[in-house]
């Protein structure tokens, strides 16, 4: 999450379990950009500076994995940028949906089951929560979610993404 200086806050990604963060200290970052926040019970494992450092030397099969996450988290930064410069906020929330729901991934759609507020997801696509909740009714009245307790996305919401 980051916050301007006039109080506004936007979530610049949502992590998920076993993924790496604060990792701008390896390039000699002065100070943080952004404030990690658990939105569940978490367990975060600090490695210092040097550790890391001696590992990624030390370890080949930890230097890929740790690459491979540098790479995927840079794409994943410009896919958000090009979604946000060019699309609507239907889309953005459209797109952030499928994203949580894993759809397109490995596994098939999963239902999510964190809470995620509707501000939450404000924050995420760069609108108003009553944005949101006008698209969320949308897409619910279409059947491409459904609320059970938690969130299910179908990929049927893939639609909204692929419409001019």
């Amino acid at each position: 999450m980051v916050a301007s200086q006039e109080g506004k806050e936007a979530v610049v990604g949502i992590l998920s379990p076993g993924e790496f963060f604060g990792e701008g200290c390896l390039i000699g970052q002065p100070l943080r950009l952004a404030t990690a926040k658990a939105m569940t019970d978490s367990q975060v494992v600090r490695v210092s500076k040097a550790e890391m450092l001696r590992v990624l030397h030390a370890e080949p099969t930890f230097s890929e994995l740790f690459m491979a996450h540098l790479l995927t988290r840079n794409s994943r930064v410009e896919e958000d940028l090009v979604d946000q410069l060019f699309n609507s906020s239907e889309k953005r929330l459209a797109r952030t949906l499928l994203l949580l729901a894993n759809i397109g991934k490995d596994g098939g759609p999963q239902p999510i089951t964190t809470p995620i507020s509707q501000e939450t997801l404000a924050e995420i696509i760069g609108t108003t929560r009553s944005r949101v909740s006008l698209f969320m009714n949308k897409f619910r009245k279409l059947g491409f979610i459904e609320y059970n307790g938690h969130l299910e996305v179908h990929s049927s919401l893939l639609s909204v993404l692929l419409r001019e």
